[in-house]
């Protein structure tokens, strides 16, 4: 069993399929740029995933291991990690570097969304 899997709620990006999954998404797209060794990113992982769960159906929510994906972190020059990062419409709408509690994450999706959910 592979203990690092994901919740089937988040999706994991790669180099490869970054451009589909994100720029091609017709919802907002909320990324995690993390990496295994990154005590703040693991700190930050719990709180990415309930989000995961609830805004499912609203907004895509992401990880991509910066380790194993340079093109893409050195493409959006993530310098820092965690960085949390809401695509919509083809660009980066707001972004957090280093850890941040819940709703300061939910924040920036409400702000997207047009507020928070019902």
């Amino acid at each position: 069993m592979n203990t690092n899997a994901s919740p089937a709620s988040l999706v994991e990006l790669t180099d490869a399929n970054f451009e589909a999954e994100v720029v091609g998404s017709p919802v907002p797209v909320l990324v995690d740029f993390w990496a295994p060794w990154c005590g703040p990113c693991r700190a930050v992982s719990p709180t990415i995933e309930e989000l995961a769960a609830e805004y499912a159906g609203r907004v895509k929510v992401a990880k991509l291991n910066v380790d194993e994906n340079q093109g893409v972190a050195g493409a959006l020059r993530i310098m820092s990690i965690p960085t949390v990062a809401l695509f919509h419409q083809n660009k980066v709408q707001d972004y957090r570097v280093g850890a941040y509690g819940k709703a300061e994450y939910a924040e920036m999706l409400d702000k997207v969304l047009g507020g928070p959910s019902a």
